[in-house]
C-alpha cells in the first residue's frame, strides 16, 4: 500500500506542473492571441506553446528535483518516462556496425538538428519519402544515443523500424555481463575502436497524444522483441555474424510509456551479435 501511494504521489508530481501550465496558457496566454490573431490560430499558438515549450520546461525542471530512477534495461525520454526497452547489442567499430546495418538494408538516420526536422517537415506535407529522417532523441545514463538506424515499412508511409545505439566500452577478456559493460562518453573517440554498441529497437505503428503534454508522437509496436530478432535476421542473412550470445538484463517486464495507452513489453534479454572481423 505504502508503495503505491508514492508512485501516485510521484505521478502527481509530474502531472501538477502540466496542469498549471495549461491553466496558465488558456488564462494568460490565450487572451494574448486571441486580441490580435484569428481564433483558429490564437488556439494553435497557444497549444504548440504550451505543449511544445512551457509543459517540457516544466518537466524537466520536475526531474532535476526528482530525478527518474530507472533500470539499464531500458531508455528514458529526454522528461525522464519510460521508452524503448534496451534488447540488443552489437560488437564492432562504428565503421563496421555501419556497413553491417546497412548491408542489411537499414539506412543510418540524419542528426536531430533544425535543418533535418524542417527537411522531415517539408517531406512530410509534399509526400515525398525521407528514409534518412532524424530520430527523437532517447536516454540511457543521461546520454542521448550515437548512432541510429531505421527501415521503412513497405506500404506505411511515415511508420518505420528504427533502433538507437549508444557506445560502451567492455572488458574483451571477461564474460560479458552488466558489470563488464562501461559506459563510453568521449565523441571523439567513439568513431574509433571496438565498441559494444547497446541498441534499443522498436518499430512505429502510428501516432498518439503524449499524455503530460499533449504532443503528438509515434505509438510503438508493443512487441519488442520482434524489432531485436529482425535485426539479428538481417545481419545473419547477410552473414556480417561471427557469434550471437544473450545476457539477461531484468526479467520480462512491461512498460506503460509516456503516449496515450502506449505499452512496451521485453523478455528482459539482451542478444549480443559480434560482428565478422572483431
Amino acid at each position: 500500500m505504502t508503495g503505491y501511494l508514492v508512485r501516485a504521489l510521484k505521478r502527481l508530481a509530474v502531472l501538477a506542473p502540466g496542469i498549471l501550465i495549461a491553466y496558465f496558457s488558456i488564462r494568460n496566454i490565450f487572451p494574448l492571441f486571441d486580441k490580435r490573431l484569428p481564433l483558429a490560430i490564437a488556439i494553435f499558438l497557444t497549444y504548440v506553446l504550451g505543449a511544445y515549450v512551457l509543459i517540457p520546461a516544466g518537466i524537466r525542471l520536475v526531474r532535476v528535483v526528482l530525478p527518474a530512477k530507472h533500470l539499464q534495461a531500458y531508455s528514458v525520454t529526454p522528461d525522464g518516462f519510460a521508452s524503448d526497452p534496451v534488447n540488443i547489442g552489437i560488437i564492432g567499430s562504428r565503421q563496421e556496425l555501419i556497413a553491417a546495418m546497412q548491408a542489411a538494408g537499414w539506412t543510418q538516420a540524419d542528426d536531430h538538428t533544425v535543418a533535418h526536422v524542417a527537411h522531415q517537415a517539408v517531406s512530410v506535407l509534399l509526400k515525398r519519402p525521407y528514409p534518412a529522417a532524424p530520430m527523437s532523441n532517447l536516454y540511457l545514463f543521461g546520454r542521448r544515443q550515437d548512432i541510429g538506424f531505421e527501415l521503412p515499412l513497405p506500404g506505411s508511409r511515415g511508420n518505420r523500424h528504427h533502433v538507437r545505439f549508444w557506445a560502451t566500452n567492455y572488458q574483451p577478456g571477461n564474460r560479458l555481463d552488466i558489470t563488464a559493460i562501461k559506459w563510453h562518453r568521449r565523441q571523439s573517440e567513439i568513431r574509433s575502436g571496438q565498441r559494444l554498441w547497446l541498441g534499443a529497437a522498436s518499430r512505429d505503428v502510428g501516432f498518439a497524444f503524449i499524455t503530460h503534454n499533449v504532443q503528438i508522437t509515434h505509438m510503438i509496436d508493443p512487441d519488442t522483441n520482434a524489432e531485436r530478432q529482425l535485426i539479428v535476421d538481417g545481419l545473419t542473412a547477410n552473414h556480417r555474424t561471427r557469434s550471437i550470445e544473450t545476457m539477461r538484463l531484468a526479467k520480462p517486464y512491461r512498460l506503460a510509456n509516456r503516449a496515450w495507452r502506449g505499452q512496451l513489453k521485453s523478455d528482459g534479454q539482451l542478444v549480443i551479435v559480434r560482428l565478422k572481423n572483431t
